[in-house]
């Protein structure tokens, strides 16, 4: 097989799926600009928070995306993406403490993971 070729098709894939993250993003106003927030941190134990609260799905274009989502509506958004050999579980102690802080977090199940 042609490695460059491989590699090209692969970054493409990539470029898609952000491009349709995009798209998902402003269809549901999350692209905006975060303006800075107090330093102080809720307390919140570590190791109590072990489940998201309904998970959500999103088409977008060739993927069907499953999310979890924590916070207010209109507050800054924090989109958190994991890598392998994780997922979205990897955030389930951050999202709380984000929402409590008043932003919008945001955990989408990467393409092969969970529900997308």
């Amino acid at each position: 097989m042609d490695t460059i070729k491989i590699a090209d098709e692969t970054s493409q894939d990539r470029r898609r799926f952000l491009a349709a993250m995009a798209l998902a993003a402003t269809q549901f106003g999350l692209i905006d600009s975060a303006a800075a927030q107090p330093a102080t941190t809720p307390a919140i134990r570590p190791g109590t928070n072990t489940s998201f609260g309904p998970l959500r799905q999103i088409d977008a274009g060739v993927l069907n995306v499953g999310y979890a989502e924590a916070g207010p509506a209109n507050g800054p958004v924090v989109l958190l993406l994991h890598g392998w050999p994780y997922d979205i579980h990897a955030f389930d102690e951050v999202m709380p403490i984000l929402a409590a802080s008043g932003y919008r977090a945001i955990a989408p199940f990467l393409r092969g993971y969970g529900a997308t």
